[in-house]
């Protein structure tokens, strides 16, 4: 989604200039005005904090760093389309195959933004 969404971004028009500039996506995020990031950051706000509570337990000195019996990292309950596999050594690989393309997706968009910040133009212009 990262390495789509990287393109897309790019290709769209943008909600600072439009199709009048072309910018590089590497930029959008610091040219947007800042009424418009309120919403960016209450819904990262929101996640973190719903993942906070269902996957941790309450902080003590005992108690430091622990997980909910039960909670896999990253699972906050999100699945309405029913695709996480119920079998346990199916879900792991599962899991390990998202990890490895998650990993590739990062190191493609590593790519992208060094040419970006090298060459100071858009990928596809």
């Amino acid at each position: 989604m990262a390495t789509v969404g990287y393109l897309i971004g790019e290709n769209t028009p943008t909600i600072v200039y439009g199709n009048d500039i072309p910018t590089i996506a590497n930029n959008q995020l610091a040219e947007m005005p800042g009424w418009l990031m309120l919403p960016f950051f209450l819904a990262i706000n929101f996640t973190e904090a719903w993942r906070t509570v269902n996957g941790w337990v309450e902080p003590s000195p005992e108690n430091l760093f622990k997980l909910r019996e039960g909670y896999y990292p990253g699972g906050i309950g999100f699945d309405p389309l029913g695709f996480r596999p119920t079998d346990p050594k199916e879900f792991a690989t599962v899991a390990t195959k998202e990890l490895n393309n998650g990993r590739l997706a990062m190191l493609a968009v590593a790519g992208m933004c060094a040419q970006e910040l090298a060459t100071g133009q858009p990928l596809f212009h």
